[in-house]
This record gives C-alpha cells, sequence and structure tokens, in this order.
C-alpha cells in the first residue's frame, strides 16, 4: 500500500492505494466538508446515526492502516471514491445549510434529466460492479448518455428546446 496526502480546498485528506484504487481517509473527509474541529468524533456520531437509519454507506468502510499526526500508523475508516454516496442535500439538512444550488435555478424536465442520469449511472455502475475512476468515468457516461437520448427525444416530440441560459430565470 501506498499512502499519500492530497488536498480538497486547502484541507489534508489522507489516502491510501488498495486494492488497485484510492481509498480515502473518512475522518478526514468529514473534517473538509465540515469544517469540525473534532472530525473523529463527528464521524463516529454519523456513522452512529446511518446505522440507526439501515444506511449502507458505512458498510463500504474499510479499517486501513495510515499514518497518523504521530507518525504511527493506524487503522483508520477508508472509502474508496465510488463509495462515497451522500447526498449533497441531505448533507445540507444535517449540517442546516442553504440549499441555493444549480438545481434549484432548473426547470422540472432538467431535474428529471439529472435525475435519470443519476439513477442510470448508479445503476450501472452497480451492475457493473465497477471499481476505480477510469470504470466509474464510463459509467457516468454511459448514464448520462440515457438522459442526453431521452432529451432528445422529448425536445424532437414537443418541437421546444428543453435546456436554455435562460432557465435560471424561472424560479
Amino acid at each position: 500500500m501506498d499512502a499519500k496526502v492530497a488536498l480538497f480546498e486547502n484541507q489534508r485528506i489522507r489516502r491510501v492505494w488498495h486494492n488497485n484504487e484510492w481509498w480515502l481517509s473518512v475522518v478526514d473527509v468529514c473534517k473538509a466538508l465540515t469544517g469540525s474541529p473534532d472530525s473523529g468524533s463527528y464521524w463516529r456520531k454519523l456513522k452512529q446515526r446511518l446505522k440507526e437509519e439501515g444506511s449502507e454507506v458505512v458498510t463500504f468502510c474499510h479499517g486501513l492502516k495510515l499514518e497518523a499526526p504521530d507518525g504511527k500508523l493506524r487503522e483508520t475508516d477508508c472509502a474508496n471514491i465510488g463509495s462515497f454516496d451522500l447526498k449533497v442535500d441531505e448533507y445540507k439538512d444535517l449540517k442546516g445549510l442553504d440549499k441555493e444550488n444549480l438545481r434549484d435555478h432548473m426547470n422540472d424536465i432538467e431535474l428529471i434529466l439529472t435525475m435519470l442520469a443519476e439513477a442510470t449511472t448508479t445503476k450501472i455502475h452497480k451492475g457493473r460492479d465497477s471499481q476505480g475512476f477510469p470504470k466509474l468515468k464510463k459509467d457516468a457516461k454511459d448514464g448520462g448518455g440515457v438522459a442526453g437520448r431521452t432529451r432528445k427525444d422529448i425536445e424532437q416530440v414537443s418541437g421546444k428546446k428543453v435546456i436554455s441560459t435562460k432557465n435560471y430565470l424561472l424560479k
């Protein structure tokens, strides 16, 4: 295993190369996303809540040895990049954050097509059991292709464009 450090918005995220893919320290990801001063406690509490809710997210975590601040290798909850399945809106609800984002400016058809792409990509990923960035990228491209073809069908039948640079003004 080859340990490295990645940066996300100037936050260090420990990672390790394991089974031909990168695995990230979940505690470090929590710290980067939440800014929590005690990301270890934050992760333990979140993991407890997720287990109580029956979420499968925690089943994708594995204890892998990463270098701790004291320089020693310690077993740390890690997840591969493809297994991070926390939805942005659920995270924002949990943190009480403003939900203003790109989706807030989409019309209903755009939202449905986005959901179709995401659901199709997830189904493809689970069916293929894809591992590693190149395979996950192909899954996303294939899932997006389904939604893209559907958009073209809608435009052809309705005679109107679905996506416009002015759609964000509809809200």
